[in-house]
């Protein structure tokens, strides 16, 4: 086996290793490490499994039980290693201290306070570097946070279900329930979609037809951070199902999606799930301002009521899902390719 092969390797088990954090890291990236002697030996592995937490290199290094083996070893990490002071100390430092004299990273960390520095810190300490093995799978890993500060904007994911005719509701009154599309197992799969992202937005709309809770029941994950599009500032006052997190609730009454986008950066959001109304979904399909689009279709038919969003695309993939078919389109991150 060759050094590159053997690198490519140890780098797709650092991608496994990091995709263990879906849905707990943000606003981190999901990292992965494998330390390895050079006989293909892995001594120690890791990942960044909580925000807040250690990140993969620091869980790696703690996992290695014979420390003394360490200057022989080569890490492998899926990201850049950081080489500033957040929540925890730079994991370049660590790495540096603990004798390793080899680093592979998949790719850089596009963040401003790293972009290059933690590699420069390794480097400046007579440690070898190589980068970029396996870089665009690495950056696969973590869209949301590539498109956080790539593009200063949060990742955008579009979702809705509708009836075969093309209706995501029936014609009715706010005090009667909104038509059901899911079944129990999609409605599972649109929960754990929930806990990926940062923040869930809806239109002002939604909010007063439907009384919305937007949170994540049906899995067990995190509630995103509820976000209300009110262009017209219709809503005076969060509904029962709302109030209960009124301090987490964010406001926006922006007028384009883009400012939408622009205001949920500034609040630290790195991916946002706009689950409606229609007008709020066109908005954005209009304006070019999403990334994914997730799209279920339920085998009945309404023939009259509040028409889906206009796409006009071709799905990139299909699955069916018991007796319902959702259709993906545009960038399908790999953590919604089985949906």
């Amino acid at each position: 086996m060759t050094a590159a092969s053997h690198d490519e390797r140890m780098m797709r088990r650092a991608i496994e290793l990091a995709r263990h954090g879906l849905g707990t890291t943000s606003p981190n990236p999901m990292v992965g490490a494998v330390i390895a002697l050079p006989d293909g030996t892995v001594i120690g592995e890791g990942w960044h499994r909580r925000y807040g937490e250690g990140h993969a290199e620091v869980n790696a290094v703690a996992s290695v039980a014979d420390r003394s083996l360490l200057p022989q070893a080569t890490i492998y990490v899926t990201l850049e290693p950081c080489s500033h002071y957040g929540k925890t100390p730079p994991c370049a430092r660590l790495i540096i201290d603990s004798g390793i004299r080899r680093v592979v990273v998949g790719t850089l960390d596009p963040a401003p306070w790293v972009a290059g520095k933690g590699v420069a810190m390794l480097r400046d300490a007579g440690v070898e570097v190589v980068t970029g093995v396996l870089e665009e799978e690495c950056r696969e890993v973590n869209p949301a946070f590539m498109t956080a500060h790539t593009l200063a904007r949060p990742w955008v994911t579009l979702k809705w279900a509708q009836s075969a005719d093309g209706f995501i509701d029936r014609e009715r009154n706010p005090s009667e329930p909104a038509a059901r599309f899911s079944t129990a197992l999609s409605t599972m799969l649109v929960h754990r979609l929930r806990s990926i992202h940062d923040a869930i937005l809806v239109g002002s709309g939604t909010v007063l037809s439907d009384r919305p809770s937007l949170t994540t029941r049906a899995w067990p994950g995190r509630d995103a951070i509820p976000a209300i599009a009110d262009r017209r500032r219709r809503i005076a006052a969060l509904p029962p199902s709302l109030a209960g997190r009124a301090d987490t609730v964010i406001r926006l009454d922006d007028a384009t999606p883009a400012q939408m986008l622009a205001t949920l950066r500034e609040k630290g959001v790195t991916s946002v799930l706009v689950e409606g109304g229609t007008s709020l979904l066109q908005s954005f399909i209009d304006a070019g301002m999403y990334d994914f689009i997730r799209v279920e279709t339920a085998p009945l038919r309404l023939y009259k009521g509040v028409p889906a969003p206009r796409l006009g695309l071709t799905p990139a993939k299909i699955h069916e899902v018991g007796t319902n078919r959702i259709d993906l389109y545009g960038q399908i991150p790999w953590w919604a390719d089985f949906q």
